[in-house]
């Protein structure tokens, strides 16, 4: 690829960067090699608890599949659950191994809520992703302001309004005022 922008690949900066770029590019992808039960790792508790969990602002960066530019942002995650809850830590995990995919937004938001439903089952999940996309910032239409949200709202979060709407204030509120 150097040769073909024109540069000098044996020059000293660029010396090397084949060898950065594919250890760049084997981690950002890492996440093909993820086992999501390995994940899970029996991180599920049996407890008599019937209220909503969110677990928010998770940050993620994650590789768009058509330009190969990054996107990222923070995703929450809400369940409400049966008689299963699944380890907090193991939400961000789970979050990391298909944001370091290949991806588009709406494809990553779907894949956490249903690994989420399969996992413990719950009364339903919702998903919301915040992201800002590389390819909409430095190429195409250059709006570096611009942001994508998407959701994945499965179950209860579905079809009830007052728990979806309950979702979208716990998110929207900000701890200790800020």
């Amino acid at each position: 690829m150097l040769p073909y922008l024109d540069d000098d690949p044996g020059r000293e900066g660029l010396e090397r960067t084949p060898t950065r770029v594919d250890k760049a590019l084997r981690f950002l992808t890492s996440g093909y090699a993820a086992d999501i039960p390995k994940i899970v790792n029996e991180a599920l508790y049996t407890v008599e608890y019937d209220e909503m969990v969110i677990v928010k602002d998770i940050e993620f960066f994650s590789l768009c599949e058509h330009h190969l530019l990054p996107f990222f942002g923070k995703i929450h995650v809400a369940y409400l659950p049966t008689n299963k809850v699944i380890g907090l830590s193991k939400i961000p995990r789970i979050i990391d191994a298909f944001a370091r995919r290949l991806q588009i937004q709406e494809r990553l938001t779907q894949q956490i809520a249903h690994t989420i439903q399969e996992a413990i089952e719950p009364q339903g999940v919702g998903v919301i992703c915040e992201a800002r996309h590389f390819c909409m910032m430095m190429r195409g239409v250059e709006k570096q302001h611009s942001g994508a949200v998407t959701s994945a709202m499965l179950g209860a979060f579905r079809e009830r309004k007052e728990t979806r709407d309950e979702f979208l204030a716990l998110v929207n509120h900000r701890l200790n005022g800020s």
